[in-house]
């Protein structure tokens, strides 16, 4: 007897409350998931979910506020379970939201367990992402999801998932993060006056991603999968990037350049005689001679070098020849099949900020080999002269970004870094982004849940269109 019962059909499965879009990501076989997801009970009844250290305290990340009420939700309802751990029979399916090459994803809330608790906990809107792993070992494709997985747990920052927690259920592996009640950049883009952002909007997303590329790249993580599609945006208007079974993970060695110990510095003709001495002196006495210096030089020598150092954490050692990504999103190194590393997110960064002012991207072919071909050989052409400053700086930005040689390209080295301090972001504080008030954007989604808590169940069975777990 099955208890729940959901048929993805593959021409339908993004078109719920989202705009389709032609751009999917692949992977070297190309193929997508669209199953036939089903519990079954007798399955479900002998299957052991045992407590996972991960699950067993839930732990509110550093930068999720204390008022956080979805997040204590979830950590009430763990705390009631014997386990101490939620599982699939804690949760509702409301409907589906969204299909990857992976898995499929549902709004889903928190079921009512004890009538003596809180009414509101079951109001919180959640996004549970289904993995079929019965079909992926068929596919291969069983890394992807494990490998999205370990980042999700990985991840503490306000631009990126919170995962609330994770299980197994029969052959579906789940995990449960925030729903973000606005959409995406791509449907969001589609309703703007001419299909494009102004320049502005496109400069506070740009720097939002930005900012979430530069702490993926610290944590050692290559994207790879950046596109519109992929970037959602929370009902507070800020972003959210989403889908990391196509990252990478490698190393990443944070560093502090400044103007001691940038060699590049030390080398040039405008090194003073003492710098010069310091390296010719026994190691001893130039230790102290450069500690002298440090010490002694003027209050605003000082504060000018606090201003130039750059914090730098970029995985440059990262190698892959896989291909993957989306065709007009790929790197040229990647459509030549050659290897890459972490010069092809800041590729996909120019991409992205292109589309957004644009509404198109540059590359962009009648077939997906025509495309692949326009990127490796077709220079990067503007549709119009520049219409300001502005506009200016932004092609400037995506001209170093989309540099065909991945050794030349914006931010291939030094990463975020070097992107921060180009003149289009001038003016811009980077460390209260987060604070920023976003575009005042006219048709950002609300979330129609009243239906879903009126009185009777008939009105509950014709918002959910199918039976829960």
């Amino acid at each position: 007897m099955e208890m729940m019962l959901l048929e993805s059909q593959p021409d339908s499965c993004d078109q719920v409350d989202v705009l389709n879009s032609s751009k999917s990501s692949v992977s070297c076989d190309g193929s997508s998931y669209c199953s036939r997801l089903s519990f079954d009970t007798s399955t479900l009844a002998t299957t052991t979910m045992s407590p996972s250290p991960e699950n067993s305290t839930f732990t509110k990340p550093p930068h999720r506020s204390s008022s956080d009420s979805a997040w204590e939700a979830i950590r009430s309802a763990a705390e009631r379970r014997p386990t101490g751990v939620l599982s699939f029979r804690d949760f509702k399916l409301i409907r589906q939201i969204g299909s990857g090459d992976i898995g499929t994803v549902y709004l889903c809330c928190l079921k009512e367990q004890d009538s003596n608790v809180n009414n509101t906990y079951n109001s919180h809107l959640y996004a549970m992402k289904v993995v079929d792993k019965q079909v992926l070992a068929v596919k291969k494709k069983m890394n992807r999801a494990e490998t999205e997985k370990r980042i999700l747990k990985m991840l503490d920052h306000p631009f990126l998932p919170t995962l609330y927690t994770d299980f197994e259920a029969s052959h579906f592996s789940c995990v449960v993060m925030e729903f973000c009640s606005a959409g995406d950049l791509h449907s969001l883009r589609h309703k703007q006056p001419g299909k494009r952002f102004s320049i502005s909007s496109a400069r506070f997303y740009a720097a939002e991603v930005l900012v979430a590329l530069e702490y993926l790249h610290m944590l050692g993580i290559v994207y790879r999968d950046l596109k519109p599609e992929n970037i959602l945006v929370r009902s507070d208007g800020h972003i959210m990037l989403s889908d990391f079974d196509l990252s990478l993970c490698s190393d990443a060695i944070p560093t502090v350049h400044s103007p001691d110990s940038s060699p590049e510095i030390l080398t040039t003709a405008t090194a003073t005689p003492s710098t010069t001495r310091c390296r010719k002196l026994k190691p001893s006495a130039a230790a102290l001679t450069c500690l002298c210096k440090r010490f002694f030089r003027s209050r605003k020598v000082r504060s000018t070098e606090a201003e130039l150092r750059q914090f730098v954490a970029e995985p440059v050692t990262a190698r892959s020849c896989s291909f993957v990504g989306t065709h007009e999103y790929v790197a040229p190194e990647v459509a030549a099949g050659k290897s890459h590393g972490n010069a092809v997110d800041w590729w996909a960064l120019g991409i992205f900020i292109y589309e957004l002012i644009y509404g198109y991207t540059p590359f962009s072919g009648k077939t997906n080999e025509a495309t692949l071909q326009n990127i490796l050989k077709k220079p990067l052409i503007f549709p119009a002269p520049a219409s300001g400053g502005s506009e200016i700086y932004a092609r400037s930005l995506i001209s170093g970004l989309l540099a065909k040689d991945p050794e030349s390209r914006l931010g291939a080295k030094r990463g975020a870094a070097d992107v921060k301090t180009h003149p289009f972001f001038k003016g811009l504080n980077f460390a209260l982004i987060r604070s920023a008030p976003p575009p005042g954007l006219p048709s950002l989604r609300r979330v129609r849940t009243a239906t879903l808590y009126s009185g009777t169940s008939k009105k509950k069975n014709a918002c959910m269109g199918f039976e829960y777990f």
